[in-house]
């Protein structure tokens, strides 16, 4: 039988690499005609950087303010925060600068913009849910009356896609949002500006864009296009990530970042994600470490499935004929990452609770290697614990 599919491109117009931050920053501004510039960002990166103040200064008379309140795991209430700010400055740009969780922050502040929402409990009507027959079921989202440009810092992919994550504070529970143009409008890759990131943080989401690949090549509806993104990608992380030293492997991480991250909402993951979701919002884990501590036991889970993927896997890693989950393994402790649910916090009675909430996740739902139930999911995390 023909496979059959489809692969949804953004509305992202142009990536700029290898160029000062600054500079790109206002060449876009001035591409796009835009006249009022507002910056999202992290508190630590405003505040203890110059990068902020260099892109402002840059800027001049069309930078219009700054909101550096931006949340790990994006909780609901920064969002609303966020999109107060925006909807007091009335930018025509919003120039995101940061990781995953500024991005994902923009992200859903622009649906809140769209659909005028101003409270935490209006967010429920608009994100992603799971249906009876584990498809996803998302709604209408209006277009966003301000586009963001973005400027990452981290590994995270966050700036290639259209989802972003929220954690719903009130049953601790992160939820997905989708919108047809809430990601960038464009990218600026410069490795300069993350020098500033913590190392732990650079490596870990290195990981988390490794885990992209991984699930992108093993996912039940890969196709032909994502493949090639994804094992390239894997060839470019192997290369330069464990060199955070070096600008040059700086960018080459933000590359491979760029390819994997290709694929984020356009085709499932599987439970490395899914399960990382849950870790985050039930136990504060970053996202970059739920990735280097789910991901080889989720990909040991599924080899019955995706073993042929697995060796591809393994040979893009530089190490053909090893088993695709010891290959990665081996570059997140050769990274000194952590690699178990005890070193990143978690608690053992929360396991349960996560196991419960995964399998409200998409992801987990479509996993290669099926999971039925929350015991299919405990499964994977005691052999991570």
């Amino acid at each position: 039988m023909q496979k059959a599919g489809s692969y949804a491109y953004l509305p992202l117009e142009r990536v700029v690499f290898g160029r000062p931050a600054a500079e790109a920053v206002v060449e876009e501004v001035t591409r796009v005609g835009a006249t009022r510039a507002f910056i999202v960002a992290s508190k630590s990166l405003a505040r203890n950087t110059p990068v902020i103040r260099t892109i402002a200064d840059a800027l001049g008379a069309s930078y219009v303010g700054l909101f550096d309140g931006c949340v790990q795991h994006s909780p609901r209430k920064s969002v609303i925060e966020a999109a107060r700010a925006v909807r007091a400055a009335k930018p025509d740009l919003i120039l995101t600068v940061g990781g995953g969780t500024a991005l994902d922050t923009v992200k859903v502040l622009q649906i809140c913009l769209a659909h005028d929402v101003d409270s935490t409990e209006a967010l429920d009507s608009l994100y992603v849910s799971v249906g009876p027959d584990g498809k996803r079921v998302v709604p209408h989202i209006k277009p966003s009356p301000v586009r963001q440009v973005a400027v990452p810092t981290t590994l995270s992919g966050a700036e290639f896609s259209n989802l972003a994550g929220v954690t719903d504070e009130r049953i601790r529970q992160k939820h997905s949002f989708i919108g047809p143009d809430v990601g960038a409008r464009a990218v600026i890759l410069d490795s300069e500006v993350t020098v500033h990131t913590p190392e732990w943080l650079w490596l870990s989401t290195g990981v988390r864009g490794v885990d992209h690949a991984v699930e992108t090549l093993c996912s039940i509806d890969a196709h032909p296009y994502c493949d090639g993104l994804a094992l390239h990608a894997l060839r470019l992380f192997a290369e330069a990530l464990p060199h955070p030293d070096d600008l040059t492997a700086r960018l080459t991480c933000q590359e491979a970042s760029w390819l994997a991250a290709s694929s984020i909402a356009r085709i499932n993951y599987g439970a490395s994600h899914g399960i990382g979701h849950a870790l985050g919002a039930f136990a504060d884990v970053p996202h970059g470490h739920t990735s280097c501590v789910m991901l080889p036991h989720v990909m040991r889970y599924n080899e019955r499935a995706t073993a042929a993927k697995q060796r591809l896997i393994a040979e893009a890693m530089g190490r053909p004929g090893v088993a695709g989950a010891d290959a990665i393994a081996d570059l997140i402790a050769a990274l000194k990452q952590p690699t178990t649910l005890r070193a990143v916090g978690v608690k053992r009675e929360q396991l349960s609770k996560i196991a419960e909430a995964a399998m409200n996740n998409i992801w987990v739902r479509n996993n290669p290697q099926p999971i039925r139930s929350p015991d299919d999911v405990m499964q994977i995390l005691e052999a991570a614990w």
